[in-house]
Parts: C-alpha cells; structure tokens; sequence
C-alpha cells in the first residue's frame, strides 16, 4: 500500500530507509517513525531568564489520596 510523502520528499523517505536499514528491524512502521523524527520541527528552548512577572509556585500541592479512595466507594460503582 503507497502513503503519501506529503511535503517530505524522497530525500527524507532514503536517509529515513537508510536509519531503518542499520537497526536490522526493517518495517514500514518505524520507516514512517524516522521520517517523522526527521521532519518535526525543533523543541522550543527552555526558558532561562524568566521576567519577574511570572507567576511562581509558592505553595507544593499534596495528593490527597482519600479523595480518591472516596470516589472507589460502592454509592459510585456501576
């Protein structure tokens, strides 16, 4: 079954053959998963110098594991 390239090419379709050859697991599957890792586009930065606007965490959230538990009650079983 032919799949459509999109605005990749065959350019990006080889060097993605190519990754995939060199694993010795050949599947179209992690064909597609190369060409994607080849064409995402870039993670943003991290952020370094953050303005002092930004809001900050003052106060670290608990779990509160009985309300969970609450919520497992038989009233709440279907």
């Amino acid at each position: 079954m032919a799949r459509d390239l999109g605005d990749t090419g065959l350019d990006t379709l080889d060097v993605a053959c190519d990754l995939t050859l060199q694993t010795g697991v050949i599947s179209a599957a992690i064909v597609l998963n190369e060409m994607r890792r080849l064409t995402e586009a870039a993670q943003p930065k991290p952020l370094t110098n953050t303005p002092a606007s930004t809001p900050t965490l003052t106060l670290e959230p608990v779990a509160d594991c009985s309300r969970y538990d609450a919520l497992r009650s038989a009233r709440h079983v279907h």
